[in-house]
């Protein structure tokens, strides 16, 4: 069957065939960033340039803690994990993204697609969690110094990244099988950078009632309970920041607090604005919803290695 995706006065021809026993297209069309074609060439420098920080900057985190043993504590061991978490949130989407913008390489295969939203939404999830891990420890190394080596010992920071990885591959993967057993309807444009688990859910020809109820309550029951946990963190830590006898150490302390609820939010601001418009935000302009939608997917892995690397006095001083 042909069918055509029409963007203004582009005309992008959908490679398809018929459909084939499972109704499953052979596969999409990612319109990438639409209504600003002439400056997509910018777009995809700049979204290069963030990404090769963020790749650059991971491996040489992972580098440095895999072979320095005095940094296997469980501080380092939990950024080794948010620099794989990363490294590969980023990867998953980024090449696509910049071969649209400069190949016009539209096209995503079926399959592609659906891996695509399996890593994307996995391994948020893992970040996510990833991030209330390091907030629990900040908090057990400041509210309980002589006891922090005896909570979080190796074997339990190792739990902890086995539990959180399986929660990220459980929570998701029913994403991707119920809508591989789903018909799709003729219009395949996904007018995104990426395949995104409601972005696919909109092509379908069927009640997805049930893919929705499920992406709410694995939205809620990720993002809401990790958000509680890292803001009584941070809230518990700033309360015992506030009563260190020296005004130089709370200064220190209050600049490595903000600077790491920074990157949360530059994490969890634009994913919440993005899930929440997918589902409610039909006025919002497509432009600012497709911008929020790479915007968590590109800063976080960016700015990840330079706040919890760079700016860590015991990895600062071994890069340099």
């Amino acid at each position: 069957m042909d069918c055509f995706a029409k963007k203004e006065h582009n005309i992008y021809p959908c490679m398809f065939t018929s459909r084939n026993s499972s109704t499953h297209p052979m596969s999409f069309i990612l319109l990438g960033i639409p209504d600003l074609e002439n400056f997509q060439s910018w777009i995809a420098f700049l979204f290069c340039f963030m990404y090769v920080v963020a790749v650059v900057g991971n491996i040489t985190i992972l580098h440095i803690i895999r072979t320095d043993n005095t940094l296997h504590e469980p501080m380092y061991l939990f950024l080794a994990m948010l620099a794989t978490s990363d490294l590969i949130l980023s990867s998953s989407t980024q090449p696509k993204m910049l071969a649209i913008l400069w190949s016009h390489a539209h096209e995503i295969e079926y399959h592609s697609c659906l891996t695509q939203v399996f890593f994307i939404h996995a391994f948020a999830s893992v970040e996510s969690r990833v991030l209330m891990a390091m907030a629990l420890d900040c908090y057990v190394a400041i509210c309980f110094p002589l006891r922090h080596s005896n909570i979080l010992t190796t074997t339990v920071v190792v739990k902890l990244g086995v539990a959180v990885m399986l929660r990220g591959l459980l929570l998701v993967s029913p994403f991707c099988l119920m809508i591989s057993r789903m018909p799709f309807c003729p219009n395949r444009v996904i007018p995104q950078s990426y395949c995104e688990h409601m972005a696919v859910l909109k092509l379908l020809c069927t009640d997805t009632r049930v893919n929705r109820a499920y992406g709410l309550f694995v939205a809620f029951s990720v993002g809401g309970f990790d958000i509680l946990v890292i803001s009584v963190s941070y809230v518990m830590i700033l309360r015992a920041v506030l009563q260190l006898p020296s005004g130089e150490a709370r200064f220190k302390a209050f600049g490595t607090c903000a600077s790491h609820i920074c990157v949360i939010l530059a994490l969890y601001i634009p994913a919440l604005f993005t899930f929440l418009t997918h589902r409610f935000g039909h006025h919002v302009p497509q432009l600012v919803h497709i911008m929020f939608a790479n915007v968590y997917l590109l800063v976080p892995p960016m700015l990840n290695p330079i706040i919890y690397g760079v700016r860590t006095k015991q990895i600062r001083d071994r890069v340099i």
